[in-house]
């Protein structure tokens, strides 16, 4: 058995192709995330993964729409949007497959 601390890793993500990881693999990546209220995060997509964000506690809003706890965000590839924390908030995210340099902001 092996033990690891969510924040020695980087911004969350545990399961990936990168390091540092909990578990490699280009399938699928994992983060839990936590971001204190008023935090925002510009405008991307992706070419290649499809991107789900679980809002597991507090208030977000992404694209102007806001989302709750319990709330399931599906974005395919070729879809965007910014990310902002209305309140304190803790996400959920899943891409898949795991691909290294997929991330693009508006202008790209």
């Amino acid at each position: 058995m092996r033990v690891e601390q969510l924040d020695s890793m980087i911004r969350g993500w545990f399961v990936g192709n990168f390091i540092p990881n909990v578990y490699q693999t280009e399938d699928v990546e994992v983060a839990i995330q936590n971001y204190p209220s008023g935090t925002y995060e510009p405008w991307h997509y992706h070419k290649i993964a499809t991107e789900i964000t679980v809002i597991v506690v507090g208030e977000a809003e992404m694209n102007g729409q806001r989302y709750n706890a319990g709330k399931i965000v599906v974005m395919e590839p070729g879809e965007g949007t910014d990310f902002k924390a209305v309140t304190d908030v803790t996400t959920v995210v899943v891409k898949l497959p795991s691909v290294k340099h997929d991330k693009y902001l508006k202008g790209d």
